[in-house]
């Protein structure tokens, strides 16, 4: 393929994890939410990680290694995109810091499974149809289409970096985001739920206590 098929592959990538983003804190905060860094409807880490997931098909069939393997890619993506969004930006996009078995609150386990069942679906379904139906676009559809979107998300890249002084109101899921295993908040009260079937209720405690100790360190 050339290189603008490759980017409208990009842009299918971006538009289906900002769909899956917003989707999320729509329900969360039971309205309409737009996700992301852009203002139009596509995440570009999104879109970088479906092309570099999209190196697997026919290498990994099995779904246990697919899942593991893309755990790793993503989360590693996830990492290094959050170092440098910070370093450009001085802000933080995500923050994973009360979550479990999280790395400097730029990547958890949890998120890491999330990414991990995102990227079997994705090989084994949204890339091979994404590939095939941008295949068979004649040349003249996809040069146009490609044009139109870069221009587009330039456009939107420009306005977002110069209304920089306004991500403080955009990064509200954020704030959000970190409330979730905070004492009280639906991933706490999941946790300790679980753990109570597995524990007395002084075990269950000790266990909480555990996790928020090593969490403040």
């Amino acid at each position: 393929m050339d290189i603008c098929r490759y980017f409208l592959c990009f842009t299918m990538f971006g538009f289906v994890g900002w769909a899956y983003e917003s989707l999320y804190y729509s329900i969360m905060e039971k309205k309409l939410i737009s996700s992301g860094f852009l203002n139009g409807c596509i995440c570009p880490i999104y879109g970088i990680g479906g092309l570099m997931l999209s190196l697997l098909p026919g290498r990994i069939e099995n779904p246990i290694q697919l899942f593991f393997t893309g755990m790793i890619i993503t989360s590693a993506l996830e990492y290094a995109v959050s170092v440098l969004m910070e370093r450009i930006f001085h802000e933080r996009w995500w923050d994973y810091s009360t979550w479990p078995l999280n790395i400097h609150g730029r990547v958890s386990i949890i998120s890491g499974m999330a990414f991990g069942i995102l990227s079997v679906i994705g090989v084994k379904y949204i890339i091979p149809e994404t590939f095939s139906t941008v295949e068979a676009l004649t040349d003249h559809v996809v040069h146009i289409t490609a044009i139109v979107i870069a221009v587009l998300m330039l456009v939107d890249i420009i306005l977002t970096v110069k209304n920089a002084d306004s991500f403080t109101d955009k990064l509200w899921y954020v704030r959000e985001q970190s409330k979730l295993f905070e004492e009280g908040g639906t991933g706490y009260r999941l946790m300790r739920a679980v753990r109570g079937q597995f524990a007395g209720e002084d075990d269950e405690n000790g266990i909480i206590e555990r996790i928020k100790r090593r969490l403040r360190r």
